[in-house]
């Protein structure tokens, strides 16, 4: 072998390392900016990465997901969202409304993916539904709106219930639009013609107390908002309705799996299925803006009739037929 063609073959040895590094590099990066633990996050996420690797993301060849999560502990959100800027990741998506406030206060031109329960336009998250404007869009599901419903069951599956605890988080990191669904459930109960009594829980460690005044309060049954801060509680949240026997109901189908009465809500899975995409989207750079926000409409009854039965109450047929699924 010729003295140049030797050099040739060592130089191409000692680049490939370097060109493969490069394409390490390259991988796109996901931050996901949330509430809770890394464990639940990986959990939800599982869904939206379902539609990325149908899209040709996979992590560990061409992505990477990173979890900056605050462990029920708000107080982190904001210095989290700072060290997520500083990582330089492609979009960040977020999971709650607190992390949303971060995100958007630590960054105007990273892109965001956003799943949310609140209004976005009313929250001020986007400036409409068609047109979000900055760099957030994301799914909306419908929560406030069906919050008088959940009442409404709550009272159908209780119907003694003169008075009803409304469990909600009190967030040092108030999203816009809070006061309104306060007003908003205050009119339902009255027309409903039941005391709405508001507790409220800051801590995983207030939920005992909070439960201790409900039975204090001689609560009938119990409602338990839609917030990250419950999803992050859901077994203690059951647990502890179970030990007071007091019915409650749940937004989501996981806590009446774990044992709680009833559940109204969205059908979460689709809702992660569409985040992952419009995440998919912005990586391949499609800007935020031009993504409007999708609402994920479709709504799942769950029944529990084994805790039904546990705490003395009867079930109508008719709500038993209208139930997308009944656990016995």
């Amino acid at each position: 072998m010729r003295r140049r063609e030797f050099i040739g073959l060592v130089g191409g040895l000692i680049a490939w390392p370097r060109t493969a590094q490069g394409q390490q590099a390259a991988a796109k990066v996901i931050g996901v900016l949330g509430f809770g633990s890394v464990e639940e996050a990986r959990g939800s996420f599982a869904l939206a990465q379902r539609r990325l690797t149908e899209m040709g993301f996979i992590e560990g060849r061409n992505l990477s997901v990173e979890y900056y999560m605050a462990d029920n502990q708000e107080g982190r959100m904001a210095a989290l969202a700072r060290d997520l800027i500083q990582r330089r990741v492609d979009v960040i998506t977020v999971f709650s409304g607190p992390s949303i406030v971060a995100a958007r206060a630590a960054t105007t031109s990273i892109p965001i993916v956003f799943f949310t329960g609140y209004d976005p336009v009313a929250s001020g998250f986007v400036a409409s539904l068609n047109r979000p404007g900055g760099n957030a869009t994301g799914i909306t599901v419908l929560n406030t709106e069906v919050l008088a419903k959940r009442l409404e069951l709550l009272r159908e599956l209780v119907p003694r219930a003169k008075s009803i605890a409304f469990l909600v988080h009190r967030s040092t990191n108030l999203v816009p639009g809070q006061d309104r669904i306060a007003k908003d459930m205050q009119s339902a109960a009255e027309l409903l013609g039941v005391e709405l009594l508001f507790v409220e829980a800051s801590r995983s460690d207030d939920f005992e107390g909070a439960f201790a005044k409900i039975v204090s309060a001689q609560a009938d049954a119990v409602l338990v908002s839609a917030d990250a801060f419950m999803f992050s509680n859901q077994t203690t949240l059951v647990d502890l309705a179970a030990r007071h026997k007091i019915p409650a109901v749940y937004p989501t189908r996981g806590f009446t799996a774990r044992g709680g009465l009833a559940s109204y809500g969205t059908n979460y899975p689709e809702a992660y299925r569409q985040v992952g995409d419009y995440l998919g989207r912005v990586l391949n750079d499609e800007k935020p803006e031009n993504l409007p926000v999708q609402q994920v409409t479709k709504l799942q009854l769950v029944i529990n009739t084994k805790t039904a039965k546990a705490l003395g109450l009867t079930i109508s047929p008719t709500l038993l037929a209208r139930a997308d699924e009944v656990i016995e």
